[in-house]
């Protein structure tokens, strides 16, 4: 058996006790980790939930909440989107044949809810996702959710322009002659391009947004964002390549607001209030949603 030296058991004891000096540094780094914390969180952005803090911007015919992005944050469309079907190719008869089948549903439930779906006014942005989310959206009880909607609708929109101006496409309706379910939007839109479309890429960017806030939905808001753009060829406003390339840019969009700091916070604001709203059990009415879920399936095995 070997016994140690008890000058070096009492050395060995000194080293693993920690004197003065060492409990000094260790509540020194305590303290700086807590003001370092504590600085972070004094830093972090505020999002803001009112369009007096938020300001405003007219996106076509619509006065909109501001959007996180600045204009030449935008996606590059010329580098995303190749130019739109040429006259007498197959994929313009590809999407003529599209149109036929989508508008056929003009004069009915699928066609109301289409009509419902262009609507881009604050009550409508408010209920247009609230059946596939679960959850009642309101300005009064989730402000930051209803704010991320909106200056994500902004954002996503405003990406489609350049490319609206660019191709100058004829809208299905022009082409054809032919009534669309919003009559109302029509005269603005014969001045619009057709391709990409908007509401597609808004349609998309608020289902990606939206599964960050409540993962649990995610198939349910994913295809609530494919059928809010196929809406737009319900109503005969679009065709089907303009709804494709519209999703593209809105999960573009999307890409590029996850590096806004103001987006994240509001995100995590929205998933907070989503909480709070699921254990309060506000739910949108559920006759309205069945009605809803109903008028989209007749669409479902539609393209695109």
């Amino acid at each position: 058996m070997t016994f140690l030296n008890p000058r070096k058991a009492a050395g060995m004891r000194t080293t693993l006790s920690p004197g003065p000096r060492t409990a000094t540094t260790a509540v020194f780094a305590t303290a700086l980790a807590g003001a370092l914390m504590a600085s972070a969180c004094s830093t972090a952005p505020r999002p803001p939930a009112t369009l007096a803090e938020v300001g405003t911007v007219k996106l076509g015919p619509y006065t909109m909440a501001k959007g996180y992005l600045a204009r030449g944050e935008y996606p590059d469309t010329a580098a995303l989107l190749a130019p739109p079907p040429a006259e007498g190719s197959a994929a313009q008869a590809d999407d003529e044949q599209a149109y036929r089948s989508l508008t056929a549903l003009q004069g009915g439930p699928r066609g109301a809810q289409a009509a419902r779906d262009a609507d881009l006014s604050p009550a409508a942005i408010a209920s247009a996702f609230a059946c596939a989310l679960d959850l009642r959206i309101s300005e009064q009880h989730t402000p930051q959710l209803l704010m991320l909607l909106r200056r994500t609708l902004t954002d996503a929109g405003d990406a489609t322009q350049k490319a609206k101006h660019n191709y100058m496409r004829p809208r299905p309706f022009v082409v054809f002659d032919a009534p669309t379910c919003a009559p109302q939007d029509e005269p603005a839109l014969r001045k619009s391009g057709s391709y990409p479309s908007g509401h597609s890429a808004i349609g998309w960017a608020w289902a990606e947004v939206l599964t960050e806030v409540a993962p649990e939905r995610a198939d349910a808001l994913l295809q609530r964002g494919r059928a809010f753009g196929q809406s737009r060829g319900v109503c005969g406003a679009h065709w089907k390549s303009d709804i494709e390339a519209g999703r593209l840019m809105g999960a573009a969009t999307v890409a590029r607001l996850r590096s806004s700091e103001v987006f994240n916070a509001q995100v995590a604001a929205a998933k907070a209030e989503v909480a709070r709203a699921r254990a309060a059990d506000d739910k949108p009415p559920a006759a309205a949603c069945a009605a809803e879920a109903s008028a989209l399936s007749l669409s479902a095995q539609l393209a695109p």
